[in-house]
């Protein structure tokens, strides 16, 4: 049976990445708690494929309204983080992503994915997962959808925002409305 995630500390994690800047680095959860971020955590299943550079896409397009929420985005894959730097370096125009303001993630060992629990065990592959991490290192929200269907940026703000409210949302709430 699953164990719930939402409402407790979220599993910490290290991995190597790559980094806005094309360079290799790691991204580890630990490093946004101490700089009181948020963590927006999402996991596709691979590069080079068809749904997934559309939403990456669309996340870093609309990375400047995360960071002025104070959180910080990081994709995941299975893949390594040469294939996520050749698929960085792919123009949008090829099915590539192009310059990212934000590190993609790689959980080649599929640990973190599995600790999350959107691993596909026989195919080495992540769901699309998505979880969103207070400053606290509280998982707050959670997210899995079938590998054929992308995720709606919006609906990620909108809940970013709600959970920094710290109040009651009530259904359909829009950031500016009162909560209850």
């Amino acid at each position: 049976m699953a164990e719930r995630m939402v409402g407790k500390q979220a599993p910490r994690f290290e991995m190597d990445a790559v980094l806005a800047n094309k360079e290799f680095g790691k991204v580890n959860l630990e490093q946004n708690m101490k700089e009181d971020k948020w963590t927006v955590l999402f996991f596709y299943p691979m590069d080079f494929t068809f749904v997934c550079p559309t939403e990456i896409t669309a996340m870093s397009d609309r990375y400047d309204e995360f960071e002025d929420l104070d959180a910080e985005v990081i994709g995941v894959s299975t893949d390594t983080i040469h294939t996520h730097l050749a698929w960085i370096n792919t123009e949008r125009k090829d099915n590539g992503l192009g310059d990212l303001n934000f590190p993609l993630a790689a959980d080649t060992n599929h640990q973190v994915s599995r600790e999350y629990g959107v691993l596909i065990e026989d195919e080495g592959v992540a769901l699309r997962g998505l979880y969103i991490i207070s400053p606290e290192g509280e998982l707050m929200y959670q997210t899995v959808f079938h590998n054929n269907i992308g995720r709606d940026v919006d609906e990620t703000l909108r809940v970013l925002q709600a959970l920094q409210t710290g109040g009651l949302c009530p259904a359909n709430w829009k950031p500016g409305q009162k909560t209850l």
